[in-house]
């Protein structure tokens, strides 16, 4: 396997059948050889809304767009304490794609700041049938295991901590670039440095992964 897998970026790839390309519902624009991830992302969530979540705009396109043959997740969905949306509001939009993720039978794609304990709930609340995945993970260890436990997979990008990439099970893990240049290859040699991996065997864990994840129907 001499592909390096990116579950989760920004930037238009070069490659389009090895990456995830996250879009806003807005800006959905799919290439017949891509693969995608679409999804309401916290920050874009209008502070003050009262109106009912799945008539939002927003949402209308979201659910259409969610379910086109290219679009492999739903994401990224999320909480944020440092976006203008509140908390709660925050919470009814990631209920909404979480519920929709288990109907479509497609993973969710999560951003998370500070809001672990929120993240938490709501999976003991939803008990999803799809995976959650939190992206670019960057926290301790203890945070690692914590999610862990709780049935999460954990995304790497170029900021990870190795003691924390050190507690993850290849079973699930995986690795991206998000917003940063860093080439996804050189990504996975890091990583497979940390672990005392090759780079093929690291290839091989994360296709696999990639495959029983994204692409199990």
């Amino acid at each position: 396997m001499n592909i390096s897998f990116d579950i989760h970026t920004h930037r238009y790839p070069t490659h389009p059948g090895e990456v995830i390309l996250n879009c806003y519902p807005d800006d959905f624009h799919p290439d017949a050889n891509g693969w995608y991830s679409v999804g309401i992302h916290p920050w874009i969530i209008d502070s003050g809304y009262t109106g009912r979540v799945e008539t939002h705009p927003l949402s209308v396109l979201f659910a259409e767009h969610a379910q086109h043959p290219r679009v492999l997740a739903i994401g990224e969905a999320g909480v944020d304490k440092l976006a203008k949306a509140e908390i709660s509001l925050q919470e009814e939009f990631f209920k909404y794609q979480a519920r929709l993720a288990d109907d479509l039978k497609k993973p969710l794609i999560i951003h998370a700041v500070r809001s672990s304990d929120s993240l938490l709930r709501l999976k003991r609340e939803l008990s999803p049938s799809e995976a959650w995945i939190i992206h670019g993970f960057r926290g301790k260890p203890e945070l690692a295991e914590e999610y862990l436990n709780h049935g999460f997979y954990l995304s790497l990008g170029e900021r990870y901590q190795k003691a924390a990439l050190n507690r993850i099970p290849l079973d699930r893990l995986f690795l991206e670039t998000d917003e940063s240049p860093l080439p996804i290859e050189l990504l996975y040699e890091q990583v497979a440095d940390d672990r005392n991996l090759s780079v093929d065997m690291l290839r091989e864990v994360i296709a696999y992964n990639v495959s029983r994840v994204f692409f199990k129907s």
